[in-house]
């Protein structure tokens, strides 16, 4: 999974056509998001760490639970929404694309920035908030959507168009 991660930055579209030609696999799709988000959720650590020292008022168990909450069960059915929120535009739009690959787009996207996301959280860990770490940020989140939007190209063309 590391290299295809590797793969999806030098070759993004070789890599979703690759997934997709096992056919629609919701529960790869799962996986994949599930991956992400702990990913995404382990990120967050250094800077709820340095939250926790610089206010004692809340444990660093409370704030990690929070974001344990946040990441691992409310973000996957937000990006579920997400993913059903743009399959119902690309119907709208007069576009036909399986929902599976709709969702792996969109998904393998958040975990192929993850990398950024750890170095994100750790900037935000060590130096804080800024203007450096918001810049970082900002290119964290440039990155997903460009990302987003090639995996989501590919998906369209590579895909059948019969699964929900």
């Amino acid at each position: 999974m590391a290299a295809d991660i590797l793969r999806s930055w030098r070759s993004p579209r070789q890599t979703m056509r690759a997934m997709l030609r096992d056919g629609p696999r919701e529960d790869r799709a799962l996986a994949v998001l599930m991956a992400a988000c702990l990913l995404v959720f382990v990120a967050q650590w250094p800077a709820l760490a340095r939250a926790a020292h610089l206010d004692p008022s809340v444990p660093l168990a409370a704030r990690i639970g929070g974001a344990l909450m946040g990441w691992l069960f409310i973000a996957p059915l937000l990006l579920y929404g997400i993913a059903g929120l743009v399959q119902a535009a690309l119907w709208l739009a007069g576009r036909r694309a399986c929902g599976t690959a709709v969702r792996l787009a969109l998904f393998w996207a958040l975990l192929a920035s993850a990398p950024l996301w750890l170095l994100h959280g750790l900037m935000r860990g060590i130096v804080g908030t800024g203007a450096l770490t918001a810049v970082v940020g900002f290119g964290v989140l440039g990155a997903f959507l460009l990302l987003w939007g090639v995996l989501m190209r590919e998906a369209m063309l590579e895909a059948p168009a019969t699964s929900a």
